[in-house]
Parts: structure tokens; sequence; C-alpha cells
């Protein structure tokens, strides 16, 4: 029985090692900085947030995240396509609301670097991305 759990660990250890390394290949100059991590009042929920930095040109693929997305853009122009509407452009001071699990990607439009402060309000426990397919 005790071996049958390390083999279990170790399965789950290789295949979120393999996971976060397919999403650092496919967010080429893009770096996230984490900020901080707390679970909510609300059972099953916590809050992250993070600092994501784009590198001119640099974009990340159609995903997304088990809640709420709101981002505040720190410098630059980034464009947003939300599934099915429009893609909207937002500069620095723009404010951004992406609802639970909506399909969606951005990509740093300007000339120089862009960057943004994304905090998720999510389920605790689930993958913070997930690429579509």
């Amino acid at each position: 029985m005790k071996t049958a759990r390390i083999i279990a660990v170790a399965v789950l250890i290789a295949v979120s090692g393999l996971t976060l390394h397919v999403t650092r290949s496919q967010q080429a100059g893009i770096e996230r900085t984490a900020l901080q991590r707390h679970d909510l009042s609300v059972p099953g929920r916590e809050v992250i947030q993070v600092r994501v930095d784009f590198d001119p040109g640099a974009a990340f693929p159609m995903h997304s995240h088990p809640g709420e997305e709101i981002v505040y853009i720190l410098e630059g122009s980034i464009e947003y396509q939300l599934e099915s509407q429009p893609p909207v452009t937002l500069k620095a001071g723009d404010v951004y609301f992406i609802p639970y699990g909506v399909i969606h990607s951005a990509k740093n439009v300007g000339s120089g670097k862009a960057a943004e402060i994304a905090t998720y309000v999510v389920e605790k426990g689930k993958p913070l991305v997930v690429l579509a397919k």
C-alpha cells in the first residue's frame, strides 16, 4: 500500500512538471511573478495575484481560468481577445474583467514592454491556467 502511494505521488509530480513545462514553452517572452496567494472566506476559493510582463509582440495563447480574472494594466498596450467578441486593446491605467471559464488570449501590441497585475478569484486546487484545445 505504501509503495502504491509513493508511485502515485511520483507520477503526479512528473505530470505536474510536464504541464508546467508545456505552459512555459507556449508563452515565450512572458514572465509571471507571483505576488500573493490567500484562501478566501468562501470555502474552496482562493485569490492569486501575479505581475505579468510581456516582451514586444509576446502573446499568451487561448486559455481559461477556474474563476474570474481582474486585470490592471501597468504599462504598454495589451490586446485581449475573449471568445466570440471583438478584440479590446488596453493601455496603462485601464482595467478589465474576464468572467469564470471564458476562453481568451492576451498579446502585447505596443512597440515596447507591457505589464499587468492579474488578480484571480478561483477554485482552490485547480490549475490556474487551462490551455484551450
